[in-house]
């Protein structure tokens, strides 16, 4: 072999070792902006965006969208790495929670799993089934199959064993996807207060002047809106049960609000209070025929676990607390201290 000849060969040797060199650094470079871009968080203007895959999307219509809404630039890449992986069928419809943590590779690991982003709602203590539906019909994510507020009906559309659905609720916060059912939410409802309703049932004391579960449900609705404060409820509950015991008439004002329905407009006046109503509790014997309002747990626990007393009212000291009394002459006088109180509530 000539020296030119090996001198040439030696040359393209060379060349052909610095263009691997060069591929190779620049393949890696490559890698490393798609590593980057994958794996890095997505740069977002909100601290958290919902984004939806329709059902029926392709790979390439969620990544063009993914592009659209500003969230990540490079839709051939997004989809190319699905295709490496080999989950670009896999994908599934549905809203994806994106914040400032994700990343398109971890976004992509969400739509394949189903991960999906979870709407709540909260049902609050003391509401009635009105309050309830409107609040459920009012969220764009809820499906509204339930065509009626009226608590009967409810109860029937239900399967209920009670006539009324008021108060079979319990209130709590209940997550859920887009595209669920107003019954579906109700129903998980009404099983969580089956589950609440038994248990404290089980642990009540002895003696207690109900018939059945569904009577301490009844009291518990009515404890609920005569009171928020915890400590009170045991209390309340105990005149309410000396009352019973004693042949007293409850005279709950919350009854009888109930009771007037769209006719309560803030008053309670004197014709109210002296109106036949099944709820009027100054003019029934015992509870009224179902739930007033949602119980929550403690007014549960309260009416099934009441304190020890002698009392047999209570007033409003207008601070949201109570002053209660075992004898008529002392409520009369405690009534006269707080009358002031424009908020005045008297039992």
């Amino acid at each position: 072999m000539s020296v030119n000849l090996a001198r040439l060969i030696s040359s393209y040797k060379s060349i052909f070792i610095k263009t691997a060199i060069s591929f190779i650094a620049v393949s890696l470079a490559i890698l490393l902006i798609l590593r980057t871009l994958l794996h890095s968080p997505i740069t977002l203007d909100l601290d958290t965006i919902i984004f939806e895959v329709k059902e029926g999307s392709t790979l390439n219509s969620v990544s063009d969208e993914l592009q659209k809404d500003g969230i990540f630039a490079y839709p051939k890449i997004f989809a190319a790495y699905a295709r490496i992986q080999g989950v670009d069928r896999l994908i599934q419809p549905g809203e994806y929670e994106i914040t400032e943590s994700t990343s398109p590779s971890s976004l992509l690991g969400k739509m394949i799993s189903g991960e999906l982003f979870q709407h709540r709602i909260t049902l609050v203590e003391g509401w009635t089934i009105d309050q309830v539906l409107e609040t459920l019909w009012s969220d764009d994510a809820i499906i509204q199959e339930i065509e009626t507020k009226d608590p009967k009906s409810l109860a029937d559309l239900l399967s209920l064993e009670v006539a009324s659905a008021e108060g079979m609720l319990f209130p709590d916060t209940y997550f859920f996807t887009k595209g669920a059912t107003d019954i579906s939410i109700v129903r998980r409802a009404y099983i969580n207060l089956q589950g609440m309703l038994r248990s404290a049932w089980e642990d009540r004391l002895g003696g207690l002047p109900y018939d059945s579960s569904y009577e301490a449900l009844t009291m518990a609705s009515i404890i609920e809106k005569e009171s928020s404060t915890t400590s009170e409820k045991g209390y309340i509950s105990s005149v309410f049960i000396n009352r019973i015991e004693r042949g007293m008439r409850l005279q709950s004002d919350p009854t009888v609000i109930y009771g007037m329905g769209e006719e309560y407009d803030g008053v309670i006046t004197r014709d109210a209070l002296m109106q036949e109503t099944a709820f009027n509790t100054y003019r029934i014997e015992g509870l009224p025929p179902s739930p007033i309002a949602l119980p929550g747990l403690e007014s549960l626990k309260a009416s099934l676990n009441p304190l020890e007393s002698n009392y047999l009212y209570f007033v409003s000291q207008g601070d949201g607390s109570h002053y209660f009394s075992e004898s008529l002459k002392e409520h009369n006088d405690a009534v006269d201290r707080f009358r002031e109180n424009n908020d005045l509530k008297s039992n």
